[in-house]
């Protein structure tokens, strides 16, 4: 697997965002939806990686928010359906930690759904040391969000 710097053009990185963020409207009411579309993740504050495999294949996807000089939030983690249970997504989380690592961060934070959904995603951010935490940034109590940091 190859994990790059992805600028967002692909068909695959399009197809697989749109399908991210239509199954986070179908699951979470508008307001508790906090997935950034393809305009929000092409921001300067965001790097965005793709995970590919050795044919070319898409198999996930991840990115990291800049929250400051010391501190960085996780967002658009995702894996291609027909990749899931295989590791990706930990591979990619791990790659955006060293990367948060390198850049000098202190922490990082992410917020995932608490419906049964996201119980594979709260379980792995768990096993990497992410722990829960009250809302950070511009996030609010929302009882259809859980809120984690990792103190790097």
């Amino acid at each position: 697997m190859k994990i790059k710097v992805d600028d967002l053009t692909s068909p695959e990185i399009q197809s697989l965002l749109a399908e991210h963020l239509r199954f986070m409207y179908e699951i979470t009411p508008p307001e508790s939806v906090h997935a950034l579309d393809l305009n929000e993740l092409q921001q300067p504050d965001i790097t965005f990686w793709s995970a590919w495999d050795d044919d070319g294949d898409l198999m996930g996807c991840g990115a990291l928010k800049a929250l400051g000089s010391a501190e960085g939030e996780i967002k658009s983690m995702n894996t291609v359906s027909r990749h899931r249970r295989k590791g990706i997504a930990r591979k990619i989380l791990e790659h955006i930690i060293h990367e948060a690592r390198n850049r000098g961060y202190e922490r990082l934070f992410l917020e995932t759904g608490s419906e049964p959904e996201f119980a594979p995603a709260r379980q792995l951010y768990a096993t990497l040391g992410f722990i829960v935490c009250p809302p950070f940034a511009d996030y609010t109590d929302d009882p259809l969000s859980t809120y984690m940091t990792l103190e790097l």
